[in-house]
Parts: structure tokens; sequence; C-alpha cells
């Protein structure tokens, strides 16, 4: 595909202020700048990807962010998901695809981001994509924050859970089985504008994973595997962990 017929792609980065476990933690110091920052600074970084925005629901994250180049909406509070949120950017935006990136992963590697764009560039028929990796601990398979997802020989998914899937009848964990959703989606926008507008559905509601939606009401996700692990931040003590991470990468070089 030649540069100049490439879908105009666009990342939006939901920021929503409140948090149950960690308030305001889009904004919270990391390295000296808000967390949310961090991330959208990642998204860049991927070569697939032509603009990023940051969507909130609160004035103070504009604050915080208006001493950066960050593009920034203000958007409804109201919204229920994550998705309803980039939705509403969406209807406002001149892009084939929308990636929805969560502001609480100040790591996240754009290699992968650019992985999971590349389905939709390959397939017109393909509507949305996700990541995986490979899960080997036995902690994070029982553990119900780390959702495990399941594929068919196609590539794309059958079902996601919290619960460990496959369940061996007959006990036992083999390596290379259990895979870990990373939350990183790629949309066609007329889909995410289609999607956003159904029902939550029972499985969805089960779960509390709004992926089901899209599966229950028929159609496919396409996932691609990934190295990247997902460190995102959802308790304050995370911040030191991924603020260690990065010294060690700015060591690096």
């Amino acid at each position: 595909m030649a540069e100049s017929d490439k879908p105009r792609v666009i990342a939006v980065i939901p920021a929503r202020l409140a948090s149950t476990r960690f308030p305001g933690k889009v904004i919270a110091p990391l390295m000296g700048h808000p967390l949310v920052y961090h991330t959208w600074q990642q998204v860049n970084r991927a070569q697939l990807v032509d603009r990023v925005i940051v969507a909130t629901d609160d004035q103070s994250v504009v604050e915080a962010l208006a001493p950066y180049p960050v593009e920034v909406v203000l958007t409804d509070p109201g919204h229920a998901t994550g998705s309803d949120r980039i939705a509403e950017v969406a209807r406002t935006l001149d892009a084939e695809l929308i990636v929805n990136i969560q502001g609480d992963e100040p790591v996240i590697d754009p290699e992968t981001i650019d992985a999971t764009i590349r389905p939709l560039l390959a397939d017109s028929d393909a509507v949305m994509s996700t990541a995986r990796r490979s899960l080997e601990s036995p902690e994070s398979i029982q553990d119900r924050n780390v959702v495990k997802v399941v594929c068919g020989t196609d590539g794309n998914a059958l079902y996601f859970s919290r619960l460990p899937i496959p369940c061996y009848r007959d006990g036992g964990m083999p390596a290379g089985t259990y895979w870990q959703h990373i939350g990183l989606y790629v949309y066609r926008r007329e889909f995410l504008l289609a999607f956003s507008a159904l029902a939550p559905t029972p499985l969805e509601q089960a779960e509390r994973l709004e992926q089901l939606r899209v599966l229950e009401h028929g159609f496919r996700i396409a996932v691609v595997t990934t190295q990247y692990t997902a460190i995102g931040v959802d308790v304050p003590a995370d911040l030191k962990v991924v603020e260690e991470l990065l010294q060690h990468r700015a060591a690096k070089g």
C-alpha cells in the first residue's frame, strides 16, 4: 500500500479523571509530568498514527496538559465507557481508523500499536482489532483483573474472560495456552459509531468487558500477538514501578 493510499489513523486516549482505586491518576505526577502526557508521547512514536487526541471529562485534565503540545478535547462527563467517549470525538473526525489507547498506560509500546493497526490496513472487511501476549504466571492466569482471550485458527477472538480460559477438565495449565488481552483497540470509524449505539449485552454485563458486546452481535475482532507486557497504573504504588522502568530506559538511552 502506497503511503498516499493509507487510511488516515487517529488515536484517541480517554482520560477520565475519576477512578475508584486512584482518583485523578491520569494527571498524577510521573517524573515531573502528568501521567497521561507519557502515554501521549508513546502513542506519538507509533509510525502508523497520524494524529493523537486526549479525550477527557474534566477541565482539570485540560489545565494539567495546557503547558504541553497535546491536543485535548473536553467530552460529556456522563459516558459509561471509554469507547463511548472516543465515539463522541470520532463523530467530529475525518479518519477511517480510530485507535483507543488507555490513558493510564504510560509505557505503551508504539510497535504494538502499529501491529494492531495493520490487520485493518490489510483486510478491508475487518472492523476491529486488538492484541494479546502469552501468559505464563499461574497467579496472573487466576487473577480476575487480568483479562484472558482465546482465538480461533483464523486469529479472531472467540471469547474474553476474567476467568482462566480454556479450562482444562483434567487439571494442569500447559505453557503457551493462556493469553492475556492487551486493552488496545483499533476500529473502523463507522463501526465504532455503530457499536457505541448498541445496548450493553448479557455477557458484557456479566464479565464487565465491553468488547464482548462486539462478539455477541456477531462481529469479528482480529487479534495480533505481541511481546509487550502491559503495565498500567491502577493504584498509587504502580507509579513507582513505572518510574523505575522509565528511569531505566532513559539510562540506556
